[in-house]
């Protein structure tokens, strides 16, 4: 097979994983060329440094051959699809390649299973090294580490790889049983607790050496089974605090052509994702908790985003004196973010907060304004209904309709 061929197969093979930040991806789709996931460019994608910068991926599979057979995998080993595999040479004269023609800055690299979890975390590790070692390479590279293998390959993963992840693909332990028997959840969390290990050693130790300076993340499919959001906000929440995730993705399950029949044959609506990274995002960078976000099972409302329904929900914390709050509840508040809610703090240190201050900051007025008080501003008594505020301030179906 040529080179170019298995490039074909194996980037488009990689476009299920959302574990690398892929961003201005189309809509998704298992079926054809163009759904959201779906790779640009021969597999390049977007992901983000430690320092926040965005950078061109090459996204491929070492291999989509895999000894597992888990049903909601489109490369599961029942699945009738092209099959193909790069040697770690290969790997890399691609990346090269791409890499001096400027098309990519880095290498995100993921594989199914073949002969063994260690042969295969083997091979993955002997790209980064090779890159590293052989040709210098110093671009951004972000392996997926494969669960069952042994810890010290992992502990070599680290080294060269900028950022690890492995994916704990459904969120709970009954529904990987039901359908990814091969996999197991104590392998995946040890898996995360040798890379977190690793991470802690290199910040305590001055003279070792760096460890997976991007830290870890995971991925979680959402839809292929039963569990709420409240469930899957949880789990999440639970691996931040366990093992420092940086991130968790959420992946909406996409029918797999002649998938099984104990998955779905529909997709959940893409809403139900963009509103799990709303309350995600929350959670890291707000201070939310999975249960104020959710405060029993359910799911998130999709007419709203979560941090509105928050503030509907908690009645009694509104309105918001911005002069005398502190940063962090007026940065609760809908269309104040933490930034904003900081130049405010930092401004009622001068003067008195006025309404034409939020103008300036450029928060979403339509949003705060129900739920603030300002020097020269108090919302009508009328705009306390939560029910008539979220008729007002909910999404349109185009809004709705977008994602």
């Amino acid at each position: 097979m040529q080179l170019i061929d298995k490039l074909t197969i194996l980037a488009d093979a990689a476009k299920y994983d959302a574990s690398c930040a892929s961003s201005g991806a189309p809509k998704r789709s298992s079926k054809g060329k163009d759904g959201i996931g779906s790779t640009n460019g021969m597999g390049i994608c977007h992901s983000y440094t430690p320092d926040g910068r965005c950078v061109a991926l090459l996204k491929i599979l070492l291999t989509n051959f895999c000894l597992y057979d888990c049903q909601y995998c489109i490369n599961r080993r029942s699945s009738d699809v092209p099959r193909a595999r790069f040697t770690p040479e290969e790997v890399v004269t691609l990346t090269l390649d791409f890499y001096k023609r400027n098309c990519i800055s880095g290498l995100f690299l993921s594989s199914g299973i073949i002969r063994s979890a260690d042969y295969t975390m083997e091979q993955l590790i002997r790209v980064a090294k090779l890159l590293r070692q052989e040709h210098q390479f110093r671009g951004y590279i972000h392996l997926k580490t494969i669960p069952d293998a042994a810890p010290e390959l992992i502990a070599e993963a680290g080294l060269y790889a900028d950022r690890l992840s492995v994916n704990i693909e459904l969120p709970t332990e009954t529904s990987l049983v039901r359908l990814a028997p091969e996999k197991n959840v104590d392998s995946i969390h040890q898996a995360m607790h040798s890379i977190h290990q690793g991470e802690r050693e290199a910040q305590e130790e001055r003279r070792a050496p760096r460890f997976a300076p991007a830290g870890q993340s995971t991925q979680m499919i959402v839809g292929a089974d039963a569990t709420d959001d409240s469930t899957i906000l949880h789990n999440a929440q639970s691996l931040y605090q366990d093992y420092r995730l940086r991130r968790v993705y959420y992946s909406a399950f996409s029918p797999i052509p002649q998938s099984p029949k104990t998955v779905p044959f529909e997709a959940p609506p893409l809403l139900r994702e963009h509103r799990l990274y709303q309350a995600d995002f929350l959670m890291r960078g707000y201070g939310f908790s999975a249960t104020e976000l959710l405060a029993g099972p359910g799911n998130l409302a999709l007419d709203i985003d979560p941090k509105l329904a928050w503030a509907l929900a908690n009645r009694e914390q509104f309105p918001v004196d911005l002069n005398r709050a502190d940063e962090s509840l007026i940065a609760r508040v809908p269309g104040i973010g933490v930034l904003s809610a900081r130049r405010l703090g930092a401004l009622r240190r001068e003067r008195r907060i006025r309404y034409e201050d939020l103008t300036r900051l450029r928060c979403v007025l339509e949003k705060a304004k129900p739920f603030i008080v300002t020097q020269d501003y108090r919302p009508p008594r009328a705009e306390h209904e939560s029910q008539v505020l979220r008729q007002q301030l909910r999404d349109t179906p185009a809004q709705m309709a977008l994602w």
